[in-house]
């Protein structure tokens, strides 16, 4: 193959995650209230899943700046020149996509009615993020900030929906731009109930909108207005719905992304018994609510394992039947939908919340009854989120983990944490139901490790910083760097150990020459199938002359 064909490849790749933002960019949140948590702290979480990326972890120092310096903005994704913004005189430090403040912002896409998308807005919706972590001090004041950006310099992004979060509360917000109608964004924000989490997966969720709660529900001016000038609604601001207007659901927008709500709402609160009704598209059946109760406090644990999911436990489990193969892979590779010859009938694989093409995860911490710098932790992780490992980052660090800022999608290198993780996931998912048990087994080690070291780390940390901030940052700095470059390393050597293991498709049960390994063979029901396909064949048998031989 010649460097044309790549070349072609790649601008094929890139249009299609342009023109298809909602299929490409379909990230998952999850986020937890104050009361909700098992230790008070608040939660978010955001998979990052675009096809063929990767990204070194975002960080930015802070700075004091000059009247009349400028901010140079950058396309999030080509990294293309869009234009300079005003400066404001002091900004935070930003750790991946939460800052010293402890203020988060996570999004998830949800596309919208097309005419809104591009115009001549300069800002896309990961600059909108990345400009507010730098201004914000709380979530309430990074919904206004957002609002503000957008209006002064236009945002040209599809619909987004944010979670946006600081150590007291955190919010959902509906919004997206007004396209070549108009400068600025139309938007909804709710805050998530005390006691209370929610989920949102590349499909608008607001519905109805509680205009009398000003202190729980905020919105721009013209978000009815606005509508109802292009026609999308006609009625009283009463019965508006956001999500009606800006984001009608379909039945693929429920097949893929509010089948993810659905599982996140089915494990944190079974007592519920949500039904799958709504995400299969059954006509008439109830939406899922915005906001629910769990049956338990979530833990960090429980945090993480709400995004690592394949519709497990449910008759949805993508790990079962022959689109997963003889060894039960969850997975279903892109694209997502197909057509059969001769059928115009268009289907769709499901669309579970762990996906191979993950760029990024990560679980945000924040707690008030430390100092920021202590009480802000962002749980990272890159690649696929059901085999990688999370490490904690604590906001008061003030460098990066060398293998964190090393991310080429373009170029394998061992000393690059993606590539680490990314390697050893694309080995097991020829071996999935064999080597996950391996994996996940790995992996509880290193995240039960961090989770009982940041306990002696948050109080050591909290003492130190009363005594010293400077000495308390380098304490942070050297437990979050230390560890995550431990767990980088670990991988590296155990991604070793398993392809020694299960080298040629063999298992070698023991560190020996001796005895030889087992083979894997197959599944009886995958022998079984194979038979029934071609029968007479694979039987070993003396055959009659004349015998047909298939």
């Amino acid at each position: 193959m010649n460097k044309n064909f790549f070349l072609n490849v790649f601008i094929a790749s890139l249009l299609v995650f342009l023109l298809f933002p909602k299929l490409s960019q379909s990230c998952t949140n999850v986020v937890v209230s104050r009361g909700a948590s098992a230790d008070g702290s608040v939660m978010t979480s955001w998979t990052y899943d675009v096809g063929g990326f990767a990204q070194p972890l975002h960080f930015y120092p802070g700075g004091e700046y000059a009247e009349g310096d400028s901010l140079s903005v950058y396309g999030f994704h080509e990294g293309e020149f869009l234009g300079k913004i005003h400066q404001i005189p002091r900004t935070y430090k930003v750790i991946g996509n939460m800052n010293e403040k402890q203020v988060s912002i996570a999004e998830t896409t949800f596309t919208g009615r097309p005419e809104l998308s591009g115009g001549p807005g300069l800002l896309d919706y990961g600059n909108l993020i990345w400009i507010t972590l730098q201004r914000a001090s709380t979530a309430r004041e990074a919904i206004q900030i957002m609002n503000d950006l957008a209006y002064t310099y236009g945002y040209k992004d599809t619909g987004e929906t944010f979670s946006i979060a600081d150590k007291d509360e955190v919010w959902i917000m509906d919004f997206i731009g007004k396209g070549e109608h108009g400068k600025g964004a139309v938007w909804v924000a709710a805050r998530v109930p005390e006691g209370y989490i929610a989920a949102h997966a590349n499909q608008s969720r607001i519905r109805k909108v509680d205009w009398k709660d000003t202190k729980n529900w905020m919105w721009s001016e013209d978000v009815v207005d606005f509508a109802k000038e292009m026609g999308w609604y006609k009625g009283r601001n009463r019965n508006f719905s956001f999500q009606a207007a800006y984001d009608p659901p379909t039945p693929l927008s429920l097949l893929l992304c509010e089948s993810r709500v659905w599982s996140v709402y089915n494990r944190a609160a079974p007592s519920s018994e949500f039904s799958a009704d709504y995400w299969r598209c059954v006509e008439g059946a109830d939406p899922y609510p915005l906001f629910i109760k769990p049956d338990k406090k979530i833990t960090i644990d429980a945090m993480i394992g709400l995004i690592r999911d394949h519709f497990h436990g449910t008759p949805y489990y993508t790990g079962e039947g022959i689109a997963a193969g003889p060894y039960n892979n969850p997975y279903r590779w892109r694209p997502v939908t197909f057509k059969l010859e001769g059928d115009d009938t268009e289907y769709s694989w499901e669309r579970p919340i762990s996906q191979p093409q993950t760029a990024f995860t990560f679980v945000t911490q924040a707690r008030n009854w430390l100092p920021d710098e202590v009480g802000g932790i962002c749980w990272y992780s890159v690649d696929d989120n059901h085999t990688n490992v999370f490490m904690p980052l604590y906001m008061g660090m003030t460098k990066m983990p060398k293998s964190l800022t090393i991310a080429d999608p373009m170029k394998f290198d061992w000393k690059s944490a993606f590539w680490t993780f990314d390697l050893l996931a694309n080995y097991a998912y020829g071996l999935y139901g064999i080597m996950i048990d391996d994996i996940q087994e790995e992996q509880a080690k290193l995240e039960n490790r961090a989770v009982a070291m940041t306990k002696a780390i948050d109080n050591a940390a909290a003492a130190l910083y009363r005594e010293d901030e400077a000495m308390a940052r380098e304490y942070l700095t050297d437990f979050s760097v230390n560890n995550a470059e431990f767990v980088v390393n670990r991988w590296r050597d155990f991604s070793r150990e398993l392809f020694s293991r299960y080298n040629d498709r063999y298992i070698r049960l023991e560190d020996n020459i001796r005895p030889w390994p087992v083979g894997i063979g197959y599944p009886d029901e995958y022998l079984r199938r194979t038979v029934e396909e071609r029968p007479n064949f694979f039987d070993v048998r003396w055959r009659q002359p004349g015998e047909p031989i298939k």
